[in-house]
């Protein structure tokens, strides 16, 4: 699966392409690859590609609103870890945009289907980058959503 990361540079945003490799039979994409980006357009409208995108946004938000490592302390280890007694999160994640996406192939004459997402840390800055933790956990993110997905 095809993973890009495009942060903005001046912004607390970040947007994921994700790039469909294989058909996913379960959402009756069947066809990946097309030789224009106008033939995707007519899987990005399909009702398996949009339930494929309410199942990712499903999966996001779980995933966005799960807590990271608290304190180094592993759930099972103390009675107290699942609890989140405090907010040790050094990000709050908002799921800003979740939508289909024409990607270019590998070669110049094919497209795919992809998903386009775009998330916000609300606790940066304006006019400042993502932290790199940030950057991280949303990677993580991202491939917990392709996994989950089994894209």
């Amino acid at each position: 699966m095809s993973i890009r990361l495009i942060p903005d540079e001046d912004k607390p945003y970040t947007a994921i392409e994700i790039a469909l490799e294989s058909p996913l039979p379960d959402y009756d994409i069947h066809q990946i690859e097309q030789p224009t980006p106008r033939d995707v357009d007519s899987i990005l409208v399909s009702q398996g590609f949009r339930d494929l995108i309410d199942d990712a946004r499903g999966i996001l938000l779980e995933l966005m609103a799960a807590f990271t490592d608290v304190a180094g302390i592993e759930p099972g280890e103390s009675p107290l870890a699942p609890l989140h007694l405090t907010d040790h999160d050094p990000c709050r994640l908002e799921l800003v945009q979740l939508t289909g996406a024409i990607c270019p192939g590998k070669e110049d004459d094919i497209y795919r289907p992809g998903l386009w997402i775009v998330i916000r840390d609300t606790r940066c800055k304006p006019g400042q980058p993502l932290p790199e933790i940030v950057r991280n956990r949303v990677e993580g993110i991202a491939r917990q959503l392709v996994k989950r997905l089994e894209l």
